[in-house]
Order: structure tokens, then sequence, then C-alpha cells
């Protein structure tokens, strides 16, 4: 096979989810010597949650919040992603082996989608070769790492602004991937 045929036969994209907190992110960070900084939580933990499929070709994220982790979630996300991809092609979606990506209700949703979508599973436990895993770290790096928001709205605004500067082609910190197969 000729470097990239895949690539050129399907929209390839990379899915999973992620799970927000109103507790920050915390990461390593410079400090003073004999200074400690200090990062304050709220009291009562919130979650966000977002669906996310990043297109391995453009470095594009097409994400989607959600409530919960779940079947119902899920197939709302596959219809989001038939809706917004291009079809000029098929799609082709990685996909780890999540409960709900498995669920009966997940079948019937690659069913209904059967000559736009088709799903490729990972082997279990291997999430390090879902380009998204590394993806969504870079946005929690860029929206939430020690920073306490104090609200829901204003962490999940941040992370929206960060979604949309991936999608600018023209930011210089947008997250990309290594595609030389050389």
């Amino acid at each position: 096979a000729k470097k990239g045929a895949l690539a050129g036969e399907f929209h390839l994209y990379f899915m999973d989810e992620t799970t927000l907190g109103l507790h920050p992110v915390l990461r390593a960070c410079w400090m003073k010597r004999g200074e400690q900084r200090r990062i304050d939580t709220p009291g009562q933990q919130q979650w966000y949650h977002l669906f996310g499929a990043y297109n391995f070709v453009t470095d594009d994220v097409i994400a989607m919040p959600s409530a919960k982790k779940n079947s119902d979630a899920f197939v709302a996300f596959l219809d989001t992603m038939v809706a917004q991809a291009p079809d000029d092609k098929p799609l082709l979606f990685v996909l780890d082996n999540a409960s709900y990506h498995r669920s009966a209700m997940a079948t019937a949703g690659f069913a209904v989608v059967e000559g736009r979508l088709k799903p490729l599973f990972l082997p279990p436990y291997c999430s390090m070769l879902n380009p998204i895993e590394r993806y969504w770290g870079h946005l929690k790096d860029s929206a939430c790492a020690n920073k306490l928001y104090p609200s829901m709205d204003e962490l999940v605004d941040s992370v929206l602004v960060n979604l949309r500067k991936q999608n600018d082609h023209s930011n210089p910190k947008r997250f990309s991937i290594c595609k030389d197969l050389q």
C-alpha cells in the first residue's frame, strides 16, 4: 500500500471522551525558591464531559459536551460527526473499548450510518495508540492547568476558547502530531 492510502480513502478520526472537573488540574510549574504556589479548590466537585474526534489529517477537533458518558451520548456524538464531517468519503472512526462504544445502542447507531461511518476498535488497554488522548492532555494544560475557575461555566468557556484555537489553522500553538513516516 502506498503512503497515505488509508487517509485517502477515508476521513480518519480518532475518538475518545474526557472529563473536566471544577477542581483544578495540577501540573508541575516553576516557583521562586522558598515559595509554595497555592491553588485553591472549590468545595463541591462538578463534572463536564466532552466527546471528541481528532482529525488525523487536519489536526482539527470536533467536540460535543455531554452531561454523561453513556450510550445515549455516544450515539448523539455519532450523529454530530456524520452531520459535521465532510461527506465526500466515508469516516473511519478509531475507538477504544469503552462499554458504551460496544453497547447494543452503539451497534444500532453504527448500523444506521453504516455506509457513512466505519468503526475500528483499538486493542484493549492501548489508549497510548489514540492521538486524541494526547490532545486531551494539551487541552487541559492550555485551558485548565493550575487555575481555579469560580464556576463550571467559566471553565467550560476556557475549554471552548481552546477548542476554537485548535481549529484555527493560523494558530502556532495548536496541537499537531508528526505524520512523517520516513
